[in-house]
């Protein structure tokens, strides 16, 4: 007779104990990435990082996917959340067709970040767009050196408009 306790018991203790059940591992999203996601807005923001080449500037980049198959959407600005010093250079907004994505990366939409942080840390980051919606994100700094990222930050970058081949040409 114990011994059909000790079995119903050894039973209910390895179903309890057993994987089975709720909120499986495998039903959960997980987007295994160098940048983090949200996907709680008309629009996901995806795969955002700030590329950064030296301390205390870098490159906004992440994929912005419209959700509203009917209405375009636009990305208008990104700032430091949470009270963090983080400023932007100044961009025209951009459109995100209905259903769409926009990679900011390609071709590169060259949104320059400037504040306190460094490669290696996480930046707090007030993602806003057009339809009022804004989004907070810690956003990680990769360096711009390696990997997918390499050569993506645009902060240290200048554009020269002077074609060295026509300099002093009175043609």
């Amino acid at each position: 007779m114990q011994l059909r306790h000790l079995a119903a018991g050894a039973a209910v203790l390895a179903f309890a104990l057993s994987s089975c059940g709720f909120d499986y591992a495998t039903e959960r999203d997980y987007t295994v990435a160098g940048g983090v996601n949200d996907r709680e807005g008309d629009v996901d923001v995806l795969s955002a990082v700030v590329v950064s080449a030296q301390e205390g500037s870098g490159t906004f980049i992440a994929s912005l996917s419209n959700n509203d198959t009917d209405t375009e959407q636009t990305f208008t600005a990104v700032s430091g959340g949470d009270g963090a010093t983080i400023t932007s250079s100044d961009f025209q907004p951009i459109t995100i067709a209905p259903g769409g994505l926009v990679n900011l990366a390609d071709p590169a939409a060259d949104i320059v970040l400037t504040g306190d942080f460094t490669a290696g840390d996480f930046v707090p980051l007030a993602v806003d767009f057009g339809n009022g919606d804004r989004v907070m994100m810690k956003v990680p700094v990769v360096r711009d050196d390696f990997g997918y990222w390499e050569g993506m930050d645009a902060s240290g970058s200048t554009t020269d408009t002077t074609d060295s081949s026509t300099e002093g040409d009175a043609s």
